[in-house]
């Protein structure tokens, strides 16, 4: 099958399926996909993006480890970058049925033959508009996970009979995807809803759509801040425009306990049974204000800033059991699960924390990512940062329905916000990142922080005496990884585009170790300055 038939047919059986969950009350043959409503497509689109995203395979065994928020407890080979070609190819592949889906919202509303009708799901300008900021949402994802990918050909087929795209520079991606959400924010009509059902993310509210939108554009400007000298230009149109004000505004998907609408992270524990993860080390001992004893001496770095501070959100993070011991960075599948017992990590399976809900929210963007993105275009602001912190905390309360006691935050918050720099911002984004790991790891990637990453070479656990260090499968260059390889799918179903896209890499090979053009370290340490 041709290429471009793979990014965008088989999106059409979302379609299908949704049309089969309300075919009584919309009266449509749930077989013929372009019967179904704009707004019912929206929602499959959302529903579909979401489940192939926050799931225990593309989140969990991928972005989620590579962030060290994650860890495997039995087989570590994708924390220590060994991935499976065929998830990687299913994952390329679900992706691009999201921007078909987005797409497939964009056309009805634009089409003559079909736009009037649509408009009795929502404004069609409103429509349009909260398609392309999930287009740009989506696509950002992708492109920060694989580098230079196909875009502006890749959904051409039913249009253009396009069979083979070309993939788009990143940089060049970038500066299109900018376009897509300035254009989708400046169409978008307050006074209209943006769909009158169908939109989990929000409700229909048009002008939540434009403060996520602009706020978006704000997460896309701070990833060129080191390489594009007009980023403090995009935040300013941003903020302008409207962006979020408060938690209120976040964008996320609440799922549903109803039948098998649950969330995906809850699917992978408890329907499919699988207790393959716990918090990594990494991330509770930030958030136990615990050092990483066994690299402080060779590198005094990283040694923890608020050290012996509890942070409140532990106890949304993972089983609140007094103790919230993290799971090493990856070892060899079998020291690790033994690491689990001796280390006395809390099972998920047996206890189970907020994340593994099946009325999960999954983060799209919260509030505080956009107070610490505006605190570093406003130099490091003492009071976005304070403001960040703070919003991050009740955020995650919030998504756990429970109130933080009020003298552990003061005292965390006072701790936290004792020295303000660029690596204390870089922690904070971190931590209020749970889940989001794509985000995380970029931002691992973007400024260097936090320093507390366990890098190959470096130990990352004690099994008694013996000390394991984080030997990666994969050459990566002794840094973390700095991409997914392009998947094996794409070297025989478009191979020419493939094999361009392949020599402007490092090397010229698929590799992991390429880094993202707004990537501009050039030592694992490094931590380069905003231009």
């Amino acid at each position: 099958m041709k290429k471009l038939i793979k990014y965008t047919l088989i999106g059409s059986l979302c379609f299908a399926t949704v049309a089969c969950t309300d075919q009584e009350a919309m009266n449509v043959n749930p077989n013929a996909a372009s019967n179904v409503p704009s707004n019912m497509i929206m929602n499959a689109a959302e529903k579909w993006t979401m489940d192939n995203i926050y799931d225990n395979w593309f989140s969990a065994r991928q972005c989620l480890v590579y962030s060290q928020q994650w860890s495997q407890r039995n087989y570590t080979e994708e924390d220590r970058y060994q991935i499976r070609e065929s998830v990687n190819n299913s994952y390329f592949k679900y992706m691009y049925m999201g921007l078909n889906n987005f797409q497939k919202v964009i056309n009805m509303n634009t089409d003559a033959a079909t736009k009037d009708a649509s408009s009795a799901y929502g404004a069609n300008a409103n429509q349009i508009a909260a398609a392309m900021i999930m287009k740009v949402w989506l696509a950002d994802l992708m492109t920060d996970t694989w580098g230079s990918i196909p875009y502006s050909e890749a959904l051409k087929l039913e249009s253009d009979g396009l069979l083979y795209a070309k993939y788009d520079d990143q940089k060049e991606l970038y500066a299109q995807l900018m376009k897509e959400v300035t254009e989708a924010v400046e169409m978008i009509d307050e006074s209209e809803p943006a769909f009158t059902s169908g939109d989990v993310i929000y409700d229909g509210d048009a002008s939540k759509w434009k403060k996520f939108g602009n706020s978006l554009k704000c997460r896309l400007a701070i990833h060129m801040s080191k390489v594009d000298s007009n980023w403090k230009t995009y935040i300013q149109q941003a903020l302008a425009s409207g962006v979020f004000e408060s938690n209120d505004d976040a964008a996320k998907f609440q799922y549903s306990a109803t039948g098998t609408e649950y969330c995906k992270f809850y699917e992978g524990f408890f329907v499919d049974r699988r207790n393959d993860f716990a918090i990594n080390k990494t991330l509770a001992d930030l958030l136990k204000g615990q050092t990483d004893t066994l690299n402080v001496e060779a590198r005094p770095s990283k040694k923890h800033p608020w050290e012996g501070v509890i942070d409140p959100r532990i106890h949304v993070y993972t089983v609140d059991d007094g103790k919230w011991n993290g799971m090493a960075v990856a070892t060899q599948t079998g020291v690790q699960a033994r690491l689990f017992t001796q280390d006395g990590v809390a099972s998920w399976y047996a206890a189970q924390p907020p994340v593994l809900a099946k009325t999960y929210a999954v983060p799209l963007m919260t509030y505080a990512e956009l107070k610490f993105i505006i605190g570093e275009y406003n130099g490091f602001s003492a009071d976005d940062y304070k403001e960040g912190v703070e919003a991050s905390i009740a955020y995650w309360y919030d998504v756990m329905g429970a109130t933080p006691d009020e003298d552990e935050v003061a005292t965390y918050v006072a701790a936290a916000c004792q020295n303000i720099n660029a690596e204390t911002y870089a922690i904070q984004k971190y931590i209020d990142l749970f889940t989001n790991g794509t985000e995380a790891w970029t931002e691992i990637r973007r400024t260097g922080y936090p320093e507390q990453i366990v890098r190959p070479g470096e130990y990352s656990a004690a099994l008694g005496t013996t000390l394991y260090k984080f030997e990666p499968l994969s050459d990566v260059k002794g840094d973390i990884i700095s991409r997914v390889k392009y998947p094996t799918d794409e070297s025989t179903l478009n191979s020419e585009s493939w094999k361009a896209a392949v020599a402007k890499l490092q090397d010229g090979t698929n590799n992991y170790y390429s880094k993202m053009f707004w990537d501009v370290r050039t030592s694992t340490y490094d931590h380069p300055a905003n231009k």
